[in-house]
């Protein structure tokens, strides 16, 4: 709604992220979606919150003008990374010869 003449508008025109340097109690990242809004009536321009994502640990929360959605991600297992052993000792006669 436009903050003078209280015309509805939809979309906003541009939008850009904003993240929290911090996390929450749970250990979630915060993620504002800003966003800057034009009326179409009267040619008002305001910035506002479009939306804020909150992710980290097993789940995802989404707060936007319809509610909020929460949803639930599966633990992640940790994956052992490859292991890659060198022989330095056999690079050291290939460039004596």
């Amino acid at each position: 709604m436009c903050p003078t003449c209280g015309n509805k508008v939809d979309k906003p025109t541009k939008t850009w992220q904003l993240v929290a340097p911090l996390p929450d109690a749970q250990g979630r990242i915060t993620i504002t979606v800003m966003g800057v809004y034009e009326c179409d009536k009267c040619g008002n321009r305001w910035k506002g919150v479009v939306s804020k994502i909150k992710a980290g640990g097993t789940s995802v929360e989404v707060e936007g003008k319809k509610g909020t959605k929460k949803i639930e991600t599966a633990p992640r297992s940790k994956d052992e990374g490859y292991v890659i052993e060198l022989n330095l000792e056999e690079g050291e006669e290939d460039e004596e010869e």
